[in-house]
């Protein structure tokens, strides 16, 4: 296997293929093919951009379909007839049926893009530059964005420039299992002596997934909604990673019958891992002046082709949604099991997570990395998450058959049994 090229030419930013060293040449729902014509089972899936696993037929289809009729793949924003049925098929399948009014704004083809947009927005709207975010929060690493993450690693590699326009508090669970944080957010709201300048936004993942898959639990998301209702502040969902139906939900708020006044989307949207994110926004908070927040690549319309093939497959009924919870158990409950049996072996360690987002924290990065390192070894691909890389992370396609998912957690198990006895 040729890495060469890599090695010389690669950034030392480079991450996964750090990890999992080796060449891969073909990808099929939940499994990777190396150029040694070795398969793994996948349970990263782009870090959660491909929901509907590898190369998903019905998506490749209408994809070829429309580069075959020459449509129009780049258009900056005008219209098309791809972003018409995009937003028509938005609405109709996604919004109508949960109550949601939303305009959309299409600020560039990735995360933090959405981040970015709508954090400015909120200040528009509301004339307040403040921004309340959480611990181990992440929302992309461009600066505004960047301001609203938690983790040092990101924040130090400014070059020294101070990130501004946030302020951080205690996300569910961050003090304790007895404390509720949002008592604290109350107070300094209350408190004209707090040092909190009154924020325009709060900014929440309903699950961290690079955080360390820490879930906030569906009553303290109800609260949170409540204070930015009764002080005026807008409230933002990120559900880059944890939406388009990876907790069992289309949206992750779902869970707690919350209506978010903006939403930013990424990752899966497009289902078939072509960069696409959007804001999600309530229509009058749509205040932006023709041309104030743009990008070149804001109009990828086969990015909208292929969502468009996702929504009208997977979310035109609840079966889909039905059987990512059905398998999310799945996982649940065999998480648990290796996570009771790591604190039985004097390794302390928890399960977590909604629907298919879910983790085993063992507490010990180091512990994370040997599970995860002789997972690969033994064909399978997941990672590690939280502010130490202390959580196994499963990501794996929604799509995914119970037997490759059966087969994935069979090789997990034999890995921790192997980090347990040493081998």
């Amino acid at each position: 296997m040729q890495t060469q090229t890599f090695e010389r030419m690669e950034s030392n930013v480079r991450t996964y293929s750090r990890s999992f060293p080796v060449v891969f040449t073909k990808a099929k729902n939940a499994r990777l093919t190396d150029e040694d014509g070795r398969e793994y089972i996948d349970f990263l899936a782009g870090a959660g951009t491909l929901n509907y696993g590898h190369n998903n037929a019905h998506l490749k289809e209408a994809m070829i379909d429309y580069l075959a009729s020459d449509g129009v793949v780049h258009g900056l924003d005008m219209w098309t007839a791809a972003k018409r049925d995009y937003f028509d098929t938005l609405n109709e399948l996604i919004f109508k049926p949960r109550g949601l009014d939303y305009k959309v704004h299409l600020p560039g083809p990735t995360g933090t893009n959405a981040v970015e947009a709508a954090i400015r927005l909120a200040r528009v709207a509301k004339g307040r530059h403040n921004i309340v975010t959480f611990t181990n929060g992440f929302h992309g690493v461009t600066m505004g964005a960047l301001a609203t993450t938690g983790n040092r690693k990101f924040r130090e590699a400014t070059g020294g420039i101070p990130t501004q326009g946030a302020s951080f508090l205690p996300y569910d669970g961050y003090m304790g299992e007895h404390a509720d944080t949002l008592d604290y957010f109350e107070k300094l709201l209350a408190d004209k002596s707090g040092g909190l300048d009154i924020p325009a936004a709060v900014i929440v993942e309903t699950v961290q997934g690079e955080g360390g898959i820490n879930v906030a639990s569906l009553e303290w998301l109800k609260r949170l909604e409540g204070i930015c209702r009764d002080h005026d502040l807008l409230l933002i969902v990120d559900d880059i990673q944890a939406g388009c139906g990876r907790t069992g939900k289309f949206f992750s708020f779902e869970h707690a019958g919350i209506k978010p006044d903006m939403v930013t989307n990424s990752k899966s949207l497009s289902g078939f891992g072509l960069p696409f994110a959007h804001v999600l926004m309530r229509p009058e908070l749509d205040q932006w002046k023709p041309g104030q927040y743009n990008g070149t690549f804001r109009g990828f319309n086969l990015a909208m082709i292929t969502a468009t093939a996702a929504l009208k497959k997977y979310w035109s009924n609840d079966t889909f949604e039905r059987d990512v919870q059905r398998k999310g158990h799945i996982v649940e409950e065999r998480f648990k099991t290796l996570a009771k049996r790591l604190s039985d072996n004097g390794m302390p360690a928890s399960e977590r997570g909604r629907g298919l987002m879910r983790g085993i924290d063992v507490v010990d990065g180091d512990i994370a990395d040997a599970i995860t390192g002789k997972a690969f070894e033994h064909g399978l691909i997941i990672e590690t998450s939280g502010q130490a890389g202390e959580v196994v992370k499963c990501l794996c396609p929604l799509t995914i058959s119970d037997e490759d998912l059966i087969e994935g957690l069979d090789i997990l198990e034999k890995c921790v049994d192997a980090v347990i006895s040493g081998k």
